[in-house]
């Protein structure tokens, strides 16, 4: 038997162990301001249960990339 025979594969030439790995983009926190105005554009949007929440949800991830609530609705409701 081989002193230099080794039973663990090696990669395809050419390539590299590791994929590269995406930068994950920094999340932003919502100020006051955009908290306060979500709540009174909640308050009195009417909804209930689940769709409440997926409507904030949805509302809050544009806000935080800098929409504002008018914009944010109209892109939800598109």
């Amino acid at each position: 038997m081989s002193d230099h025979y080794d039973d663990t594969p090696s990669p395809p030439q050419g390539l590299s162990e590791q994929p590269p790995t995406k930068k994950k983009r920094e999340s932003t926190k919502m100020t006051d301001k955009q908290k306060a105005d979500l709540k009174k554009h909640m308050d009195k949007s009417g909804l209930t249960g689940s769709e409440a929440k997926s409507h904030r949800m949805k509302m809050m991830g544009r806000m935080r990339k800098g929409m504002s609530v008018g914009k944010a609705h109209k892109d939800i409701m598109k």
